[in-house]
């Protein structure tokens, strides 16, 4: 069995740390993001990958910066085999990239190199593809650029949410990881590089992109909606009296608009929530309001009013 450093920060990372202590390995440290201000009362809080390493009796490391020749040091003197690296969040230097044995590899959740970069799962679905990838890839100084060592395809459902996607390839990353450091282990793994066209980043969401535009044809909006969801969701804005409230959608459902071509894009076309978009329509299923839980279209309209004929903005 390897000996191990982990480096990952978000829920996302945790079932692979979680693989590779059931498949044996010894994991002798983890890297996290430091804690961060969270809830209510904005306290202090560990990440899921610093709370559940923590639970399993790993040491925890959680430094600011990889660039000092403190942090390089301490790296070293852990005498890995390899270094596990998903979604941990900071850029790792050349000497540290060097340090093990085996050199680092990272799990990255898309068909490299397409979508490389901090958001490949929404941005994914954002666009409208039906395919992506759980790919483990030797690192090297540059962003997701190193060769893949092994990859598992997955299949992205007409109406497969972000949440849902983020979720599969978790688990798909996890069992792929594991196969691929008993490969690694025997030596043999054959790198292949990425070809040098189809190169896409995946730029992290911005909060401003969230908002719905009903201007747009069904299926981007519809893209759009299940891209978001759950977090930061996609949001539409609508009110009585000069009084607006923000409402997230975390489900839609593409519809047809037969007997309302003219009705202008984000138009309510019924009691159902259906809204009008450039090229058809999109039923809104699951909608959460400010400070409340998630609840259905029929829910919602029993307590907020979107008659049909209103405009959403």
């Amino acid at each position: 069995m390897l000996r191990i450093v982990f480096m990952g920060t978000p829920e996302f990372s945790v079932p692979m740390l979680a693989a590779l202590l059931g498949a044996g390995h010894d994991v002798v440290a983890v890297y996290a993001q430091p804690p961060r201000p969270a809830g209510r009362g904005m306290a202090d809080r560990q990440s899921p990958v610093h709370a559940f390493a923590e639970d399993s009796g790993i040491p925890v490391l959680t430094p600011r910066t990889l660039r000092t020749e403190e942090a390089l040091a301490a790296f070293r003197a852990h005498e890995a085999d390899v270094a596990v690296v998903v979604a941990y969040g900071l850029i790792l230097p050349k000497p540290i990239l060097a340090a093990p044995r085996l050199g680092c590899v990272n799990m990255h959740a898309s068909k490299l190199p397409r979508w490389r970069g901090a958001a490949p799962i929404q941005r994914a679905i954002m666009a409208g593809d039906d395919e992506t990838a759980a790919m483990v890839m030797q690192m090297e100084d540059g962003l997701d650029t190193g060769p893949v060592l092994l990859a598992e395809r997955v299949a992205i459902g007409p109406d497969t949410t972000a949440g849902e996607l983020h979720d599969t390839l978790a688990d798909v990353g996890a069992d792929l990881m594991v196969r691929a450091l008993a490969a690694l282990e025997r030596g043999s793994l054959t790198p292949t590089p990425q070809p040098a066209d189809g190169v896409i980043y995946a730029a992290k969401i911005d909060k401003a992109e969230a908002h719905i535009d009903f201007a747009r044809t069904a299926r981007e909006v519809h893209n759009h909606i299940r891209g978001l969801s759950p977090f930061p969701g996609a949001f539409f804005e609508a009110g009585h009296d000069g009084k607006r409230e923000r409402i997230k959608v975390l489900r839609s459902a593409m519809v047809g608009n037969a007997g309302h071509a003219a009705a202008a894009p984000g138009t309510v076309l019924d009691d159902r929530l259906t809204i009008s978009c450039a090229d058809g329509a999109v039923r809104l299923m699951s909608v959460q309001r400010a400070g409340k839980r998630p609840m259905g279209a029929d829910e919602l309209l029993r307590g907020f009013q979107l008659p049909a004929g209103m405009r959403l903005a």
